[in-house]
């Protein structure tokens, strides 16, 4: 008799007990990864959103190692931007594209304009520079990065789309 009870609470709890299938805990790990995308790509704009962005820092991180190469080296140093081209050329050979798909808006001095439609940003060895602003744009966001003349600080926020 107590081996008969015994058998039948053990076959009794283990009907009784519940689970969780791996099929079931994937399908919510998937429907979870599926909305953080959707909410993710909505913060961001989107791609273009992350394209416009990163360009930008892109931008800025050049920007600031022509301005720490010429405190480095003692000497001047230039980074030119092609909004036509849509590329950029910064000190010891470094280059880059811009996607097409962004705007360019680059303000700065136009006595450093090697060819026309070309913009340029020049680094003194004391860390001054000519000052500048290179706005990236995609549809109505915008970000800004600038140059400060008299220090040479770099930096990088949103903005509102110049037209």
């Amino acid at each position: 008799m107590a081996a008969q009870r015994a058998a039948s609470i053990v076959s009794g709890g283990a009907r009784a007990a519940g689970g969780v299938t791996l099929l079931e805990m994937l399908l919510v790990v998937a429907i979870i990864a599926a909305a953080s995308l959707l909410a993710a790509g909505t913060l961001t704009g989107g791609f273009a959103g992350i394209q416009l962005r990163s360009s930008a820092k892109e931008i800025a991180a050049n920007l600031r190692y022509a301005r720490a190469q010429a405190l480095a080296k003692g000497q001047p140093q230039k980074f030119v931007i092609d909004p036509r081209a849509h590329t950029w050329r910064a000190a010891e050979d470094r280059k880059g594209d811009i996607p097409r798909k962004l705007g360019i808006v680059f303000t700065g001095t136009r006595g450093l304009q090697a060819r026309a439609g070309e913009g340029a940003i020049l680094f003194f060895p004391d860390g001054a520079s000519t000052g500048g602003r290179v706005q990236l744009q995609s549809g109505k966001a915008a970000w800004n990065v600038d140059v400060a003349w008299l220090t040479g600080e770099v930096t990088l926020k949103r903005a509102e789309r110049l037209e």
